[in-house]
């Protein structure tokens, strides 16, 4: 190649064919808004994810050159995924009703379809110049705020509910980066904030962990809740989770920018798996540990684990309300994972009656892990007070 614009065009096109919708390129230097994620992490909005607080993590946060010394580029990628729709709650219609899950956990896991892709953009680069380029990529995967290195390379503004908005084609994508050993041109950063007066992320967010500074309290939000949490979720906010069990679109879906830009249709890697677009609950609080790992293998759910994702059912079918939802809540009792019977005494309460009030009633005669204990007395309290 005889210039770096020549090679960064060449590398935007192959990136292009690869699948990645949005390309563009910044430089290694430090963020400029690193103190709003340090103030972040000192108000304990990133929950239990202790990951992101150690000193390694911040320093590298910092300074991407503490990741590959030789950088002089990052190249950022965006990918399409499937648009999720709204759609009113099922309320409780049928036996289990029907929980919704993020869309764009609706096909293959992507921290397992983008890496080749990845590494054969590095390849391409290294043909070109024919050289040995030192390099180190990502899908979510590093200590690297590349949100806003996505911004300062020009592919989106960071929206009041966090997410990264493209002006063409709205959030609904997901990130990678490529720290590269080489020069390659630097795009002009999207400056313009086109959220404007709009506040219809705040305003829908049923857990209100929105926050002013346009950061998140992850200890509110349902996709934090619902995947990265793997303690038992805090008694106040299971109501306000809904019929969500594996993450969460509501702050996407409300917004103008999808509403009018989105694509109808992402990268076909993550076109929708059957049966994961709507689930009927009644079957998936059914699932045994093979079934679960059958069913999910190479798919984002399987991150929650079995104990997880079954927490997240129990919690949606108490949330619907439906009596018919009784008798496999009372079998889930006798679930050997203790998370999994804590929260399906808290869904019979919610729903109360004779029936669930009976096998609340007998499961505290034989339950001996005490946090269980504990959520049984809540539930029979509520259901003797209906």
């Amino acid at each position: 190649m005889n210039s770096s614009s020549e090679l960064t065009q060449a590398v935007k096109e192959e990136a292009r064919r690869l699948g990645f919708h949005h390309v563009g390129v910044t430089t290694p230097d430090p963020p400029s808004h690193l103190d709003t994620y340090e103030q972040w992490l000192t108000k304990d909005h990133h929950g239990d994810m202790a990951w992101m607080a150690t000193e390694r993590a911040r320093q590298r946060r910092a300074n991407p050159r503490l990741i590959l010394p030789e950088c002089e580029s990052i190249l950022m990628l965006g990918i399409l995924y499937q648009p999720s729709p709204l759609r009113p709650s099922p309320n409780g219609r049928g036996v289990g009703g029907e929980g919704k899950i993020a869309s764009y956990a609706w096909g293959d896991d992507y921290h397992d379809v983008l890496p080749d892709r990845l590494r054969s953009l590095v390849s391409f680069i290294e043909y070109k110049t024919g050289q040995t380029i030192p390099n180190r990529w990502y899908t979510d995967t590093g200590p690297i705020l590349e949100r806003e290195l996505a911004q300062r390379a020009g592919l989106g503004w960071i929206g009041k509910n966090t997410n990264l908005i493209n002006p063409k084609g709205g959030s609904y994508f997901l990130l990678a980066e490529i720290l590269l050993g080489i020069e390659l041109s630097p795009d002009e950063p999207l400056i313009s904030d086109h959220c404007g007066s709009c506040t219809r992320c705040i305003e829908a967010c049923p857990t209100d962990c929105i926050l002013p500074n346009r950061t998140i309290d992850s200890n509110r939000c349902i996709s934090y809740l619902t995947i990265e949490l793997k303690e038992p979720i805090p008694q106040d906010l299971r109501p306000q989770i809904g019929d969500w069990i594996f993450g969460c679109d509501i702050c996407q879906q409300v917004c103008p920018w999808n509403i009018r830009f989105s694509p109808a249709n992402g990268d076909p890697a993550f076109e929708p798996r059957s049966g994961l677009v709507q689930l009927t609950l009644k079957d998936e609080l059914l699932l045994s540990p093979e079934e679960f790992n059958r069913k999910f293998k190479g798919n984002p759910v399987k991150r929650t684990k079995r104990r997880g994702y079954l927490r997240n059912i129990a919690i949606a079918l108490g949330n619907m309300g439906n009596p018919a939802a009784v008798p496999i809540l009372s079998e889930a009792l006798k679930d050997f994972e203790p998370l999994i019977r804590g929260h399906a005494a808290w869904a019979l309460g919610q729903i109360g009656g004779a029936e669930a009030t009976n096998a609340l009633q007998f499961a505290a005669v034989v339950e001996e892990n005490h946090v269980v204990i504990n959520e049984i007395q809540n539930a029979l309290s509520i259901t003797k007070g209906t």
